[in-house]
């Protein structure tokens, strides 16, 4: 071999030597950089010359190393594996983060819990029946229910406030998932102008898109692929988001004007909503990925009443007074009921937030239509033309103990509805078809929220409020009696069963039993989400610190690979000068 080649090797070892020892340096100055993967520096041999052959090989003089390529270390596996559990353990921490805020609101973990209001009216009117004529006691009953009824739509309020406002998040979570996106796609664009040579590795924006894989990962489920150019392509929701050439950005809608609430959906795709929760999220189909679609499930898309608790037919109401039992007219109902009962448990009971609506707002409602229905009763009456009306119940009403015993009074209103409108009607009085005088009830409309007696539209009546011994509480005849059954049926309804905590329940609670029911049921989600929330960060660390055992720098590897680089470099240079000698001599010697 000439000393002129001889000589090139020498360099070439200083060159590979300084690719090396740049390449540590720069994984040095990046110990804490978040997301950088450590390079190494990949040697191979220099091209080599033939000068001869035998019979067993060809004789070759090599010319030294080169750098073939600094790459990173990765693990596509891990990578893949902690982005989508990253993804699960944020789509269970938006659900778990609600079940408690929902528990705060109603003063549970603060001491001051809403069962304590309705303690309080249950005491008040405990008095009450006690003491019926005593105007303080009337007064204090009616205070209380005031304060009852403002207690509730506080918390009522405050849930749907908490609901509302989660729209700032979710918009906030898709216009980042946008961001991303368009960080995503600039970076594609200069891996590849970097790596179009095929010589260098733009492995610091390889890094800085990895970062974003990783955070785009908990935010929403995705699938990705790198293509032979460098370029990233990205699914996200099975639909394209970030294709080679274009982001296909998501937007929000609202989805209603009263309440605020907003979906996020594609444009790019027919306006199609990017979230379908039917089937419900679950992990056996890996669907339970992203803290924005965990978030659009725990708010849900409604703001919860008792209405939306569908209550099953009772075959009472299709058996007439001569035992027959109207079995199409069931059927049609029942069938209808399982419809209402599938988009509950789509709808309602998949979100913490709404279910807990729903059912507070079922509490509500049967606690004042239950002392409304015994101050003020109702009958059901056949017109003339055949039809079923509700009217007032006149002659079984107790009265108020005014100078006029005012009767239908009752303790709590509409406020944009009355109880009763007064009209005529034909009904059978006495075996003869009469004109009569009737206050007909104005019966709740689940279409109408006017009618209904739901958080919002609950308040109690003016004119009581006005004057305490409007509550009827009297005998009809005018004699002053007490009405001492009604005071009874009001402490016996108290206690007796009312309604199911949910339709998927057959166990129905009494006012302070439902409640408890409630809080317990709201503490098990809560409990659960908690649950899968903490096994998932446990597994998201495990993960990560399996993928940081292959691509993170270690300070005292990369202080051997520089000793090591800076000792071959020395021997390269040593070799250099006495290569370089050498030729001096010998030019010296021609000269």
């Amino acid at each position: 071999m000439s000393l002129m080649s001889s000589l090139y090797t020498g360099v070439s070892g200083l060159s590979v030597s300084q690719r090396g020892l740049n390449a540590t340096a720069h994984n040095l100055s990046n110990v804490e950089t978040k997301g950088y993967v450590r390079q190494q520096t990949i040697l191979t041999d220099s091209f080599y010359t033939t000068i001869g052959s035998n019979a067993v090989s060809y004789l070759q003089v090599g010319h030294g190393a080169t750098a073939a390529a600094i790459t990173q270390v990765r693990d596509q596996f891990l990578d893949k594996s902690y982005r989508q559990e990253l993804g699960r353990q944020q789509f269970y921490q938006a659900q778990y983060e609600s079940a408690t805020e929902m528990e705060e609101i109603l003063g549970e973990t603060e001491g001051v819990a809403f069962q304590d209001s309705t303690e309080e009216l249950w005491h008040a009117m405990s008095e009450l029946c006690k003491e019926p004529d005593n105007i303080v006691t009337r007064t204090s009953f009616i205070q209380t229910a005031v304060s009852f009824i403002e207690r509730a739509e506080m918390v009522y309020n405050q849930i749907k406030d908490y609901q509302v406002n989660l729209n700032t998040k979710i918009q906030n979570y898709v216009d980042r998932i946008n961001e991303i996106g368009d960080e995503i796609h600039a970076l594609n664009e200069k891996i590849r102008l970097y790596e179009a040579s095929g010589v260098e590795h733009a492995n610091d924006y390889r890094d800085a898109r990895n970062v974003l894989l990783d955070e785009l990962g908990g935010l929403a489920a995705i699938t990705y692929k790198e293509h032979a150019d460098g370029v990233v392509t990205v699914m996200l929701e099975d639909n394209v988001f970030v294709s080679e050439d274009l982001v296909y950005h998501m937007d929000t809608r609202l989805l209603d004007n009263d309440t605020g609430m907003i979906e996020p959906y594609w444009p790019s795709y027919g306006d199609v909503s990017v979230y379908d929760f039917d089937p419900l999220p679950n992990s056996e189909a890996n669907t339970d990925l992203g803290a924005l679609k965990g978030l659009l499930m725990v708010r849900g898309n409604i703001v919860g009443k008792y209405t939306d608790i569908p209550v099953a037919p009772d075959k009472a109401d299709f058996t007439d007074e001569t035992g027959y039992f109207y079995k199409d007219e069931y059927e049609e109902a029942f069938e209808e009921y399982e419809k209402e009962l599938h988009a509950y448990n789509m709808q309602i009971e998949s979100s913490a937030i709404v279910s807990v609506q729903a059912e507070f707002d079922q509490l509500i409602h049967g606690i004042v239509t239950t002392i409304n229905d015994l101050l003020c009763p109702n009958k059901e009456v056949m017109t003339s033309d055949g039809e079923r009306i509700v009217i007032f119940d006149k002659e079984n009403a107790p009265v108020g103990m005014d100078e006029n015993f005012t009767p239908g009074e009752a303790l709590f209103n509409r406020k944009s509805m009355d109880r009763y409108e007064k009209t005529v009607v034909t009904i059978e009085v006495d075996g003869v078809w009469q004109d009569v005088e009737v206050w007909k009830y104005n019966e709740e409309d689940p279409e109408n929220n006017y009618s209904l007696f739901t958080l919002g539209e609950i308040e109690v009546n003016p004119e009581i409020l006005k004057d305490p011994s409007l509550i009827p509480l009297s005998n009809n005849d005018k004699t002053g009696a007490y009405r001492v059954d009604i005071c009874e049926q009001l402490l016996t309804e108290w206690q007796t069963p009312f309604a199911t905590l949910t339709p998927n329940e057959y166990k129905a609670h009494n006012f302070n039993e439902y409640y408890t029911e409630m809080i317990g049921a709201l503490a098990t989600k809560g409990e659960k989400f908690k649950n899968v929330y903490q096994s998932q960060e446990s597994l998201v660390s495990s993960v990560d610190n399996q993928r940081l055992s292959v691509i993170a720098v270690s300070s005292d590897e990369e202080l051997t690979n520089m000793i090591r680089f800076q000792q071959a470099y020395n021997a390269s240079a040593r070799y250099v000068s006495a290569v370089s000698q050498m030729l001096e001599h010998l030019l010296n010697a021609l000269g």
